[in-house]
């Protein structure tokens, strides 16, 4: 049973369990959680998925509806301080994982993170392109066929997170994805892939092509009437696809906060420490090499020419 074991006995006998994703999930997120909530039951632990913040891509939400994934915020649901959680493509301790009033008991994640103290399971592969891969391998732990609409939600969850395996892509992302594409429904896979952006979001893709600067492979674009960061997050993939763009910074203040996205492609160069070094003493970040996000909650004072030259300091260390 390998890891599955462990986790089932840290688990042991409480119930429910609380699956966790980030804040603001995205695809990777609410896959794996709805994979790991599969992988639960076989097992006979019945659990509730839980977020904080919102579902901000309308691909997401049709991906959780035509799935029947159950995925509720944690702020409507009753939780106890003895309650277990386990959080999925997160980490306790992580500013975008909200602390809930359960217990953390396991962490299962793939991000370049600081393995938390006082947690009994923790699963960190930061080699891995998304944790929908490292959820397919407890499956494997388990010995039992993925259903069709977790094989096809945790197909998507890889697809999203890799760019389509161009993207920080293991062994094991290539081998979960030959197996996975054998079981999931290729064709809705296709369609939530393909409809990842509505003609309302056409706006934003005219703002940041009119206001992009692109210096020594640099790109960099603020939005300072918004832009929610999982668009931030496509809009960088559109960017880095320039032959001009080796690494790109998406900045957009969004209500109280300002919202950073990153993609770099330069080998060389981490966009988890460039992150994390140019938000230093202002806000904070995280990722992996090639992809990286941010977010800064005191936003007096921070503007965009800031933070471009925050960036262009961290890329010259």
């Amino acid at each position: 049973m390998g890891r599955l074991s462990e986790l089932l006995g840290v688990i042991g006998t409480r119930r429910p369990v609380f699956v966790q994703t980030h804040d603001f999930p995205d695809h990777d997120a609410v896959a794996s959680a709805f994979g790991m909530q599969g992988v639960l039951g076989l097992a006979g632990v019945p659990s509730r998925i839980v977020y904080a913040g919102d579902l901000q891509r309308d691909s997401l939400r049709r991906m959780i509806r035509d799935l029947g994934i159950e995925v509720v915020p944690a702020a409507e649901v009753p939780m106890s301080a003895s309650d277990p959680i386990v959080i999925v493509d997160g980490c306790k301790g992580s500013k975008n994982v909200t602390d809930l009033p359960g217990d953390e008991i396991a962490v299962i994640d793939h991000h370049d993170v600081k393995s938390p103290d006082n947690v009994p399971f923790v699963d960190i592969r930061s080699d891995r392109g998304a944790c929908a891969t490292m959820v397919h391998g407890y499956w494997g732990d388990a010995g039992e066929q993925i259903p069709t609409p977790i094989a096809t939600a945790l197909m998507i969850g890889i697809n999203m997170d890799t760019a389509l395996l161009t993207r920080q892509v293991s062994s094991d992302d290539i081998q979960a994805y030959a197996d996975l594409y054998t079981r999931a429904d290729i064709r809705l896979e296709n369609s939530i892939l393909r409809n990842s952006i509505q003609t309302k979001d056409l706006a934003f893709y005219r703002h940041a092509l009119e206001n992009v600067q692109i210096s020594d492979g640099v790109a960099f674009c603020w939005f300072p009437a918004g832009c929610n960061q999982n668009l931030l997050g496509i809009l960088g993939d559109f960017f880095i696809s320039l032959e001009e763009a080796e690494f790109v910074v998406l900045c957009a203040r969004n209500a109280h906060v300002i919202n950073i996205s990153v993609r770099n492609e330069r080998e060389g160069w981490n966009a988890s420490r460039i992150v994390q070094e140019a938000l230093d003493g202002i806000g904070f970040g995280g990722g992996h090499a090639d992809m990286a996000g941010g977010i800064i909650r005191e936003v007096d004072g921070v503007d965009g020419p800031l933070l471009r030259s925050r960036f262009l300091s961290a890329l010259r260390t």
